[in-house]
């Protein structure tokens, strides 16, 4: 099973890539798929591509789910990824 997960922006980069972060994990992703992302927005991806923005109030919620779930921990500043 694939899983689609917030990650915020951190940079953005030439050629529709940027920058995400998920709990001190960075990745290089592809924004071709959005329009009008910028630095802080928080964006659902999956296999490397940004399907769509998300709110930052929902990413929360999202990223505590996957807490109880017991695929993040909170650790003061964010998430720890396991």
């Amino acid at each position: 099973m694939c899983l689609a997960i917030p990650a915020q922006v951190v940079e953005l980069r030439p050629d529709d890539n940027a920058l995400v972060d998920l709990a001190g994990v960075k990745k290089e992703i592809s924004l071709a798929l959005l329009e009008g992302v910028a630095v802080g927005d928080y964006v659902i991806v999956h296999v490397g591509y940004a399907l769509n923005k998300l709110d930052p109030d929902e990413a929360a919620r999202t990223l505590r789910l996957f807490a109880e779930m017991g695929e993040l921990t909170p650790d003061g500043d964010g998430f720890t990824v396991h």
